[in-house]
């Protein structure tokens, strides 16, 4: 099944806020984007009556076996997962990332995957 163009869309407005966000330094808010434009492209690759009520990463690369993406992309993808709350809540449970706040480092490794689904999926 194609990629439905309007889920498109919205993951490739989240990348482009994870690229702004990059340049600015906002890090949580990288990680927050390109979780949300994996989810997007994840998702969108699902029949409108397949797509689950889910933002687990993970349960989103199971259903998507199809796509056919290779093992290092998709455990790159899965530790998506880790960002989806406590890059959103101060008061995110404890101990969700090791260090708190994601870091630049995790910025870059999940725009990376972001931009990698990207190029599979358009």
């Amino acid at each position: 099944m194609p990629l439905d163009p309007k889920w498109a869309k919205f993951a490739e407005n989240d990348y482009f806020s994870a690229e702004v966000l990059l340049r600015e330094g906002v890090w949580n808010q990288v990680c927050f984007h390109s979780q949300q434009c994996v989810e997007k492209l994840l998702k969108g690759s699902l029949p409108p009556e397949s797509r689950p009520r889910t933002h687990k990463i993970a349960d989103l690369v199971r259903l998507t076996d199809f796509l056919g993406l290779d093992e290092n992309l998709k455990a790159e993808l899965r530790l998506l997962d880790r960002f989806y709350i406590p890059s959103r809540y101060p008061d995110a449970l404890p101990g969700t990332l090791e260090d708190g706040m994601p870091s630049e480092k995790d910025a870059l490794e999940s725009i990376q995957a972001a931009k990698a689904l990207l190029s599979v999926v358009n």
